[in-house]
């Protein structure tokens, strides 16, 4: 009998040690040899990223955004983080507008304000962020027969070109350094249309300034294009710091209501990651190691009004 109950008690400490293990409490067996080494536990693994049930989005934005690297090293973060995979359409910001006014995009990220805003008046957007700006800047040959260097009004030296009829490249795309441009002709009540050294490209920012290049011509560009391609180009930086070369990105996501094929939750993931803190933190350090100075300095704490729009 007292054979009986050993074994039962025996059976039931068993069952026990099994049950507590099962819990996951760490159990160690007595009857283990001193010299058995411990068995290794894996180190947890953070849950695979789920796939959006709509994981496809296409980013409209800005040729600049992606001559500049940022969008080389932004896109696969917010891809890895989210489960999205991006599209990214560079063309002009009048472009990419379009392309949202017509619901071939999801989310533009452009630098075009005033059209912009009337592209939100018009019902064709949901949500704008202010993301970031940096400054334009008027590069061309170390030669300046211009001699606008270091000019400190943009009139003058859109003058002072204009009088020269020094070549001068244009985009001439729409795009929102074209429609910056434009304004500082007007600006400085000038219009250059039809002169034979007013030189219209029809293409992106890289492109129009290794024209400029090729022909020793002024052109006007964002700051982030030049410091990040400089070294492919023969142009100098001759003007710059005048308010009037300010240059501010927003991130926009487009109407689903008007256009049902938009992505908006992929739209608005995108847009929130724009503006999120990592993120910004991270564009505000993006170009300091290379070229002593960040690229884009970061606005998402900040409104259109503190900047002066």
């Amino acid at each position: 009998m007292k054979h009986t109950s050993r074994n039962i008690l025996l059976t039931l400490l068993l069952v026990l040690s099994i049950a507590v293990t099962a819990c996951g409490a760490s159990a160690t067996p007595t009857t283990a040899p001193a010299t058995e080494a411990p068995v290794a536990t894996e180190a947890p693994t953070e849950a695979p990223v789920v796939a959006p049930a709509n994981p496809n989005i296409i980013l409209a934005t800005t040729t600049s955004t992606q001559d500049s690297g940022l969008l080389d090293v932004l896109i696969p973060l917010f891809e890895a983080e989210s489960g999205y995979t991006v599209q990214t359409v560079a063309v002009g910001s009048g472009e990419a507008m379009k392309m949202g006014e017509e619901g071939n995009a999801d989310v533009l990220l452009v630098h075009a304000p005033a059209s912009e805003v009337a592209f939100m008046e018009a019902g064709n957007g949901t949500d704008r962020f202010l993301v970031m700006h940096n400054d334009f800047i008027i590069v061309g040959p170390a030669t300046d027969p211009a001699a606008i260097e270091g000019m400190t009004s943009t009139k003058d030296a859109f003058k002072a070109i204009y009088d020269a009829g020094a070549q001068f490249i244009t985009r001439g795309d729409d795009s929102g350094t074209h429609k910056k441009e434009l304004a500082l002709w007007k600006s400085a009540e000038l219009d250059p249309a039809g002169q034979a050294w007013y030189i219209e490209t029809g293409q992106g920012m890289g492109a129009s300034m290794t024209v400029a290049s090729e022909k020793a011509a002024y052109i006007l560009t964002d700051r982030a294009t030049y410091l990040a391609n400089k070294d492919n180009y023969q142009l100098e930086i001759l003007v710059e710091g005048d308010n009037s070369l300010l240059n501010v990105y927003h991130v926009i996501t487009v109407n689903a209501e008007k256009c049902p094929a938009v992505n908006y939750e992929g739209a608005l993931a995108f847009a929130n990651f724009m503006i999120n803190a990592d993120t910004q933190a991270f564009i505000g350090e993006f170009g300091v190691d290379e070229f002593g100075q960040p690229l884009f300095y970061p606005d998402a704490d900040k409104t259109d009004a503190d900047l002066g729009l």
